[in-house]
């Protein structure tokens, strides 16, 4: 079960190592990633991921635990916030069909202030060499083997109207981890509706397949492009959808 990390709390926000790697659990949990009564990934996955020791997970794991949210018995910690209501809609995790199915991935993704892939401008209206938020993302297996990467440049739109993604101007120096896991979720409370077009092509031969994914809003305004790139030989791609906004 692969697991990253929603939101990257600011690194001068005053707690503790182990109190910004709770954090990100916890939004993992209430997000449903990790749905109620499942049991979380063991030490040494949490570890890799967040890129911490052993005993930074040990100690943001009874955080969480002493405030209740997450159990622990003889199948280890699992999650016990309430389930979410039959029928609420899920908001899809950002980047879509980025995240590996293979239990032992790790994920790292970052954001830069840049400007975009040349197509990613044109399809995002931008001017030729003007700078917007670009994230990147990678999923490989311990042993360095890349099984997915993402890259996604963002419109002045989307910029604009989503509070959450223009703060990351400022931290977008292209090393801080970035995951936007909840980006999709953003946009959504923003009021803007998401239509999603996927074009997917073969790329390096048999090997991989291309996602180009083009993001727009209710208004046929662009709000991101992503470039996904899958290892064919390893794993399954698969996806679905359009999301109302929030109402």
């Amino acid at each position: 079960m692969a697991r990253t990390t929603p939101h990257e709390p600011a690194q001068s926000d005053g707690r503790p190592l182990y109190g910004r790697i709770a954090a990100l659990l916890l939004d993992e949990l209430r997000a449903a990633t990790i749905p109620p009564g499942e049991r979380l990934p063991g030490e040494r996955h949490l570890a890799a991921h967040f890129q911490v020791s052993r005993e930074t997970i040990r100690q943001a794991l009874e955080v969480l635990r002493r405030g209740g949210l997450i159990a622990t018995d003889r199948r280890g910690s699992h999650a016990t916030l309430p389930a979410r209501p039959v029928g609420a809609p899920a908001t899809p995790a950002f980047p879509l069909g980025a995240r590996s199915a293979d239990p032992a991935a790790v994920d790292r993704a970052t954001v830069t202030w840049e400007a975009p892939p040349e197509e990613h401008a044109r399809a995002l209206g931008l001017a030729p060499h003007h700078p917007t938020l670009v994230h990147r993302y990678r999923s490989a297996t311990p042993d360095g083997r890349s099984l997915r990467t993402a890259v996604t440049s963002f419109s002045a739109v989307a910029l604009a109207e989503v509070a959450e993604l223009a703060r990351y101007r400022d931290r977008a120096d292209g090393s801080t981890p970035a995951q936007l896991r909840r980006a999709y979720d953003w946009m959504r409370r923003a009021g803007l509706s998401l239509h999603h077009r996927d074009a997917i092509t073969q790329a390096d031969g048999a090997r991989s397949v291309r996602v180009t994914r083009r993001v727009h809003d209710q208004y046929a305004r662009p709000l991101e492009i992503t470039d996904l790139v899958v290892n064919a030989e390893q794993e399954t791609l698969v996806y679905e959808f359009t999301l109302p906004a929030a109402g």
